[in-house]
């Protein structure tokens, strides 16, 4: 086997990184590599090692990094590629373990403490004297002499019958069962796109679940609620996210709905279509969009489309003379016509948990996802706004319970860039991740990404490590649903 002959020496470490370039160290010796693209890069590398192979003359082992983690794999010198098994050493516990060994022969017991089987109900074992070097059967702790039964005409099994044909019904010549695709990210992505098929990583096959997770259809409209009674706690950025990477992966009809009592900050953090038009001016045409007559294309009159994430926004008023606050009777017809046009609502809110419209969009809500930055104040107010609504019980304990409560990192610490603020977020994020999560479904953490502190909020905008940790937070949502 290829594998077998692979020996550890020489050390090879590969490393195959997003931005073009790679690096290959043998025994020490590292060689960087600079290619236009990720294929190229893998050439290099693969030339480099394969050379190595060729000058031993047998296959060796290389030891992989890219992005998505670290793996093994063998590479021969005519340059075929295999994917190597760690070798796992015995545990010393395992080579130290004696061998199990036959319990002496007890002595003989006496009538009144062993009572003979009644004779409707012979024993199941028998226990004559064996032989000294009869095999042992050993159950849980105790080791017991098995008797060798002779076989006796009446044990002989008889010959089995011919089974009946099978039904054409029965049979199917179609596969079921989903395959496999190869791996398509990092190494194993680059050498199956060579030809060499090789399995996806663990952490490719997690995102691919969370992909399978928010792609999902569900019978109905679902309503999400992100909320928390302080400002500035990521709510706005998380309704985006959120909104984007459902309508995106699932392309089901989504919605965000600023659900503020005045005015909110979604439709400044979001794309205006050629209207000026909010909630109000929904309401007010309620009638007109819930008549039989009414067509799908006439809800784009008062939202506004993400030409690239695929997904609505429903604007709070930004009229400054008004001073109309969105009542409990308002939240109600406003969500009848949108459930009418959307699979999938979610909503921004205010901070005021007491507020009717606030109080009618938790009677919606199906999922509550419940945003914070990793800021003591931030926390607290999350942490009250789930006891607000344990404490109501009913309905809105249910969702507590069964939240999601998604951690983004402090951006202070970040506009400094010092090393010691850098570890103190993180270590912060991590500490309140940890505080929430025995008391709600889910915990994400989101890292730091300056696409998300100002400006309009778009996906693409967003770093790799960014769009990954919310593709876990919106499969973490969907699961709820």
């Amino acid at each position: 086997m290829m594998e077998t002959q692979a020996l550890d020496f020489p050390k090879i470490n590969a490393v195959l990184r997003t931005n073009g370039t790679g690096e290959v160290t043998i025994n020490g010796t590292s060689h960087a590599i600079e290619a236009a693209n990720e294929a190229a890069v893998l050439n290099d590398a693969l030339r480099l090692i394969t050379e190595t192979a060729a000058q031993l003359g047998r296959p060796v082992r290389v030891s992989t990094t890219d992005p998505d983690g670290q793996g093994l794999i063998i590479v021969s010198p005519d340059g075929v590629v295999s994917e190597a098994t760690p070798i796992k050493p015995t545990p010393k516990r395992e080579q130290d373990r004696l061998p199990v060994k036959a319990a002496p022969s007890p002595e003989p017991a006496k009538a009144a403490t062993v009572p003979a089987p009644a004779p409707a109900a012979p024993s199941l074992v028998e226990t004559p004297s064996q032989p000294a070097d009869a095999p042992p059967v050993i159950f849980g702790a105790a080791v017991t002499a098995a008797p060798v039964q002779e076989p006796t005409a009446a044990s002989t099994p008889l010959a089995e019958e011919p089974a009946p044909p099978r039904s054409l019904k029965d049979t199917s010549f179609l596969v079921s069962a989903p395959v496999l695709q190869p791996a398509t990210r990092g190494w194993r992505g680059a050498l199956s796109r060579l030809g060499f098929r090789m399995a996806p990583s663990p952490e490719e096959l997690a995102e691919r679940e969370d992909i399978r997770t928010v792609s999902q259809h569900w019978p109905g409209p679902r309503t999400v609620a992100v909320a928390n009674r302080k400002g500035g706690a990521n709510k706005t950025p998380t309704v985006v996210m959120l909104s984007a990477i459902l309508a995106r992966y699932s392309g089901a009809a989504t919605i965000a709905w600023d659900n503020n009592e005045s005015q909110g900050t979604l439709g400044w953090r979001t794309e205006q279509g050629g209207h000026n038009n909010s909630v109000l001016d929904l309401i007010d045409s309620s009638k007109a969009l819930l008549s039989p007559s009414a067509q799908a294309a006439e809800i784009a009159r008062f939202v506004h489309h993400q030409t690239a994430d695929k997904f609505d926004v429903l604007r709070s008023d930004e009229n400054d003379e008004g001073d109309h606050e969105v009542t409990a009777e308002e939240v109600d017809i406003a969500h009848q016509v949108l459930t009418r046009y959307y699979r999938l609502i979610v909503m921004d809110s205010g901070n005021t948990a007491r507020a009717a419209n606030w109080r009618r969009m938790i009677h919606h809500t199906n999922q509550l996802v419940v945003p914070v930055t990793a800021i003591e104040d931030r926390a607290e107010a999350a942490r009250l706004t789930l006891q607000t609504l344990q404490s109501r019980g009913g309905h809105d304990a249910e969702l507590a319970r069964n939240a999601v409560v998604i951690v983004s990192e402090s951006t202070d610490a970040k506009r400094s860039m010092s090393g010691d603020a850098l570890k103190r977020a993180k270590d912060e994020a991590q500490r309140i991740a940890e505080g929430f999560a025995p008391h709600v479904r889910a915990v994400v953490r989101i890292p730091y990404d300056p696409a998300l502190v100002n400006g309009p909020i778009r996906y693409d905008a967003l770093q790799p490590v960014t769009q990954r940790a919310w593709l876990a937070a919106a499969a973490a949502v969907a699961k709820g649903f």
